[in-house]
């Protein structure tokens, strides 16, 4: 057994499920690494902890990488390793009578997401692709996902972006609807592993060896009905009903958002770039070459 490896959560979220299935399921030991998972409620402190010496690996966006190298404060910083590969993010809301486009946001009132920033940027790059300046809609910005919900079922709001499980909970309304689910944009580089040069180098085999049980961990999801994912990840989300953990999956599984290869494709990589940059999020973007490792050894 190789390792111990020190992986860093980047935070706790149901669309980061084959995570969590692949050490409830030893998948990690199956393929000779012993990997031990440090919590983390902050993603920005998880680069950090990375950046300072204190954990070998992170999983979260290529996002984060894109904002150091573009700030200059982490030469050396790659991606390897996807397992998101959509934006799981999702608009619900009540659709207008002659039914819903993103046109349809100009005479909506909005509330994005402010815990974290690639949803709203990735979603203004969409508003632009359709001829829609974002800075003209009614857009409620800072209050959480979940006070998001509470503001849309009491009128407040008519939409509002969200993970899962606050959409499928508003979902429970019949008056609530899916208005768009930004996963159906296509490939977006959204979550894989990243590390540096010096640790992947070091730790070539054991990253790789990372790299195929999450992919065995990706085809449990696909494979199985949400249900059995709900229970196996139950244990990281103690309060959030297996039930609706299973539906939460389930549209997940329906919207592709797991990349089954682990290979992270420039495609994706090329459209969150533009939307960062398009959003003034970074100013020109490291390149594909970059950021993302392509060893054939993954």
């Amino acid at each position: 057994m190789v390792g111990p490896i020190v992986l860093k959560e980047n935070l706790r979220a149901l669309f980061y499920a084959p995570y969590y299935v692949a050490h409830e399921h030893n998948l990690f030991a199956s393929e000779g690494v012993d990997v031990q998972l440090e919590t983390s409620d902050d993603p920005v402190d998880t680069a950090r902890q990375l950046l300072a010496g204190e954990v070998d690996v992170c999983w979260g966006g290529p996002l984060r990488v894109l904002r150091l190298l573009d700030d200059g404060d982490a030469a050396g910083l790659r991606c390897f390793g996807e397992v998101v590969g959509r934006d799981p993010f999702i608009l619900v809301g009540r659709a207008p009578a002659d039914g819903f486009t993103l046109n349809s946001l100009r005479s909506m009132r909005l509330g994005v997401v402010s815990e974290v920033p690639t949803p709203w940027i990735c979603l203004q790059q969409d508003l632009r692709d359709s001829g829609i300046d974002p800075s003209v809609l009614d857009i409620v910005h800072g209050p959480s996902m979940e006070e998001n919900a509470r503001a849309l079922a009491d009128g407040e709001l008519d939409a509002y972006q969200s993970f899962q499980p606050h959409a499928e909970q508003s979902l429970e309304d019949s008056t609530v609807t899916v208005l768009y689910a930004a996963a159906t944009r296509g490939p977006t580089a959204y979550t894989c592993f990243y590390s540096t040069d010096e640790r992947i180098e070091s730790n070539r085999e054991s990253f790789a060896a990372m790299v195929r049980a999450m992919r065995s961990a990706v085809a449990m999801v696909y494979n199985r009905d949400g249900v059995s994912t709900a229970m196996d990840i139950a244990p990281f989300f103690p309060d959030v009903p297996t039930e609706l953990a299973a539906a939460s999956i389930d549209r997940y599984r329906s919207l592709s958002l797991y990349n089954r290869s682990g290979d992270l494709p420039e495609a994706g990589f090329d459209c969150l770039r533009r939307a960062m940059i398009t959003a003034g999020f970074i100013r020109a973007g490291a390149s594909y070459d970059d950021c993302v490792e392509v060893s054939p050894s993954y």
